[in-house]
């Protein structure tokens, strides 16, 4: 809708990982830092032999989830690309068309997704290099995105219109929604949900150091305070703490302390209490009345479904023996997903205005034989863009990023008790003191001045 190590898992739709040493430096795997799935038990031994391994089966419940967004972009919904069709979908696809309707929930799986690869990418890291980390893995895709969509509705003969030159460079920032610029890219308010959950979870977690602890005590929290604030009617309070998707990135983040430190009741815990609230906003969003005119009417309990199955899959992919698929093409079907769901839809609107209406000799081929191409159009399209834009700019971007923050500082682990820092040595101390002019400092006294012997404590006191 970011393992330990530099260039390492990228979290969900908007972050596909990388294993560390791959080709080009580009994130294309999501990596299992540490911990140890459920399967492999919460023994030490189980959990190094689970470190470093590949999440191959997450990266490929990626691609499906943006697919699903897709088909409701192309086949499930009215609008503009009603008018891309020159029919409803209703009339062109009979029978798919409230089946993809459901599509739009394959956001709130990329939330469950990225609570997880961030909780999990964030661990070992200093919140300086998960900022640049994210805007190395962020920004490139999306500018040429963007500059790409921008030119193809500015040629005459293409019926969409671009956005202002003001709108376009504010588009830029990924603020364009808080601002209120027009947006260039119809799917960018997930974007703008996801950079909110990295601003938290860097603050209130990172900057203390990602733990067990200091993980669930943001969960809860954040939790509470988003509950609140939906029910305050706070215009503010709703905008940073996002009610309506919080359960979703704390659900993931609770199935992350499961698949690293072993089943508890306190993660599971977290995990049911973002499932349950989870899907009342769900429903409260997707469930529209039955007097009212909506595209298609949704099912109540096909909501419920869907988004059971949406944190289910998750676990099932991070916490089972599925976690260890190794499966090379997965990991190239996970590093699609972000471009991929960057340019699908509108650019989807061009290209199937141009093959319904456009063809030489008025041909028109079959509906589905557009959505299917159209569908494989847009995966070749974000190969391209992970070839040619993101394996050779992300790294280099992530290097200028940390290089301009000046040397690296050590990341604080919370995952045990801290360690208080070692007290200056006394020699150190003289040294430092006959620097500044004092006069040396002896054994027990101050000023060179002989102190007073100490009388001797007795046990009876």
């Amino acid at each position: 809708m970011t393992p330990a190590a530099e260039g390492g898992a990228e979290g969900a739709i908007f972050a596909g990982g990388m294993p560390a040493g791959a080709s080009g430096g580009t994130d294309a795997g999501v990596v299992a830092s540490s911990g140890t799935s459920a399967g492999a038990g919460s023994s030490k031994e189980g959990r190094r032999a689970a470190a470093g391994r590949r999440l191959r089966a997450l990266d490929g419940l990626r691609l499906i989830a943006a697919l699903a967004v897709c088909a409701y972009h192309y086949a499930g919904r009215g609008g503009d690309i009603a008018h891309a069709w020159g029919a409803s979908a209703h009339t062109l696809f009979p029978t798919l068309s409230g089946p993809f309707s459901y599509g739009c929930l394959g956001v709130q799986l990329f939330f469950v997704i990225s609570g997880f690869v961030i909780c999990m990418s964030g661990w070992g890291r200093t919140p300086r290099a998960f900022a640049a980390s994210r805007a190395a893995r962020l920004l490139p895709a999306y500018w040429i995105a963007i500059l790409l969509i921008t030119a193809v509705f500015a040629l005459p003969w293409v019926p969409f219109r671009p956005v202002s030159p003001s709108d376009l460079l504010t588009n830029l920032t990924m603020l364009q929604m808080p601002v209120g610029a027009s947006r260039v890219l119809g799917v960018c308010w997930t974007l703008w949900a996801e950079l909110r959950f990295y601003l938290l979870f860097a603050l209130f977690v990172l900057w203390r150091g990602a733990g067990r602890r200091q993980v669930l005590t943001f969960c809860v929290l954040w939790t509470a305070a988003a509950v609140m604030a939906d029910g305050s009617h706070q215009p503010l309070l709703k905008l940073v703490l996002m009610p309506e998707y919080a359960p979703f990135f704390v659900g993931g983040m609770g199935l992350y302390l499961v698949h690293r430190f072993g089943h508890d009741a306190a993660s599971w815990s977290v995990v049911a209490v973002g499932w349950l609230l989870g899907q009342h906003y769900a429903v409260s969003e997707m469930v529209a009345p039955r007097t009212a005119h909506v595209f298609h009417h949704r099912g109540q309990l096909t909501v419920i479904a869907l988004v059971t199955l949406s944190f289910a899959a998750v676990a099932v992919v991070t916490l089972t023996p599925v976690s260890r698929v190794d499966w090379r093409w997965l990991t190239t079907a996970g590093a699609l997903t972000y471009p991929f769901y960057l340019v699908h839809e509108h650019l989807g609107w061009v290209l199937i205005d141009a093959l319904r209406h456009d063809l030489p000799g008025g041909a028109r081929p079959p509906a589905w034989a557009v959505l299917l191409g159209c569908a494989a159009s847009m995966l070749l399209l974000a190969w391209l863009l992970h070839v040619l834009v993101e394996r050779p700019l992300t790294p280099r971007i992530r290097r200028a990023l940390l290089k301009s923050a000046g040397p690296p500082t050590p990341a604080r682990s919370g995952s045990g008790p801290s360690t208080p820092a070692r007290r200056p040595q006394r020699a150190d101390n003289r040294a430092m003191r006959q620097r500044n002019g004092e006069k040396p400092v002896d054994a027990g006294g101050a000023g060179g001045k002989t102190p007073r012997p100490r009388q001797a404590r007795t046990s009876g006191r």
